[in-house]
């Protein structure tokens, strides 16, 4: 499946310092997109942060997670699609579970991790 051509979509909404698997993530542009197809409506949701895209992931509005998604990579280059949604960690300042949030990572199909700002692997 090909990312998704975000001209054939109406833009539906735009959330700013997002949220992403329930923690806000500040500086997190969410852009969400809808077309309908049929009985049912496609939807794809791209995220950026620092003005860079991160990640693509797009499907079904009555389908609980991503059909697909897709990892940006820091030199420009989408990687290719993987079924379902991303692999994505939060960064934070620090050990504490409520330490400030600074960054995602996330998963390119190769197993690399992309950050807003590089690739790295994440402290775990």
């Amino acid at each position: 499946m090909p990312l998704p051509d975000l001209d054939t979509y109406s833009s539906d909404r735009t959330i700013t310092d997002a949220t992403f698997e329930g923690v806000v993530v500040p500086g997190l542009c969410a852009e969400f997109f809808r077309r309908d197809e049929g009985d049912r409506v496609a939807t794809a949701g791209r995220y950026s942060m620092n003005g860079r895209e991160l990640l693509l992931a797009w499907g079904w509005a009555d389908e609980e997670h991503c059909r697909f998604s897709s990892v940006r990579d820091p030199e420009g280059f989408w990687h290719p699609e993987t079924p379902g949604c991303p692999v994505v960690e939060i960064i934070r300042d620090g050990e504490a579970p409520d330490a400030p949030v600074t960054a995602l990572a996330i998963r390119t199909p190769t197993g690399q991790w992309v950050t807003t700002d590089r690739a790295r692997e994440p402290s775990r």
